[in-house]
């Protein structure tokens, strides 16, 4: 048996933890999840948080009708289960972690190749443009999925205020890095702040979603408050949470998973059941709350609407 001393581990060696702990987390918590599928609700998300806002309705959502009309995952699933590695690497650390995390005031700065760079409260996020509920998938680079209500509206709303310039190629997006109210960042398990980014073309496409609440709600402390991106068609880790920051350069940007492990992690990260991480297959997926395993869909499902955005590329090399 191979013994490493902890400074002969590598990054990509310890930040996938949650992965290769996943398999036993499932047999852990199954009977957790059986119960959910047959409708008895796991542990009361909202007795564990504190904060004002939390279960605050947003004032006002329309529907969006080109949401999946798959069975919803419930609140306390969304909640409960969770990648936020700034408040633990463990599903259920960004519930017990984040309970006192202070999301007022709160302020995204847009910056970098834009005609009018501009600093937005969050109240002006809120009101910018009309807030849709969108039912979409969320595919984990882990093999699990959900399928839940994100409120918000298209990026392409927000870029537009700065006026991006001709040079504009690519979008960054930076969460907040505050240790003391993010015990994760304390860890060395990623090199923070966490960053991710898209193309121009990916970030103004019309699915890509500045997300602001849930089930009709503001956006909860373990889901990425007060301000996230959901990208439906790429692996959640793509969709940056707690954003504090918007950059648009000219080149593309090294992003938190790309930096920590190129090889396990591309910068496109389309869900491509074709192409298998390292060390699990892609092709199956689990959704939360159901037993089997289901097939991947090709771009999470979303194909007809986003395959357009990579003709002529090889997805097996731009993965």
């Amino acid at each position: 048996m191979l013994i490493k001393r902890a400074a002969d581990i590598r990054p990509s060696e310890i930040t996938p933890r949650a992965a290769w702990e996943d398999r036993r987390r499932f047999l852990q918590h199954a009977g957790a999840y059986a119960l959910a599928a047959g409708g008895l609700a796991l542990p009361d998300a909202a007795s564990a948080q504190t904060q004002p806002g939390w279960r605050e309705k947003l004032p006002s959502v329309r529907p969006w009708p080109q949401s999946t009309k798959e069975p919803q995952n419930t609140f306390e699933q969304v909640t409960s289960y969770v990648n936020f590695y700034e408040f633990g690497t463990d599903k259920s650390d960004p519930l017990k972690n984040s309970k006192n995390f202070r999301t007022r005031p709160w302020t995204l700065s847009i910056e970098g190749e834009v005609r009018k760079p501009r600093t937005f409260g969050i109240e002006e996020l809120l009101k910018l443009a009309p807030i849709e509920e969108r039912v979409y998938r969320l595919r984990c680079v882990e093999a699990w999925s959900m399928v839940i209500p994100w409120a918000g509206y298209p990026l392409a709303e927000l870029l537009k205020q700065v006026e991006p310039t001709g040079n504009a190629r690519f979008v960054e997006f930076y969460t907040l890095h505050d240790p003391q109210q993010m015990p994760g960042q304390k860890q060395a398990v990623l090199e923070w702040p966490y960053v991710e980014g898209l193309r121009m073309d990916e970030a103004m496409h019309p699915l890509t979603l500045l997300t602001l609440g849930l089930y009709g709600e503001l956006l909860p402390n373990p889901n990425g408050a007060p301000v996230r991106m959901i990208v439906p068609w790429k692996y959640g880790f793509k969709s940056g949470k707690s954003i504090v920051r918007i950059r648009l350069t000219e080149r593309m940007p090294v992003t938190s998973w790309v930096r920590s492990a190129p090889q396990e992690y591309g910068f496109y990260s389309n869900v491509n059941p074709k192409v298998d991480h390292p060390r699990w297959s892609q092709a199956r997926e689990r959704r939360i709350g159901e037993f089997f395993k289901r097939e991947t869909l090709m771009f999470n499902g979303y194909a007809e609407q986003v395959a357009s955005l990579y003709t002529g590329m090889d997805l097996r090399k731009f993965f």
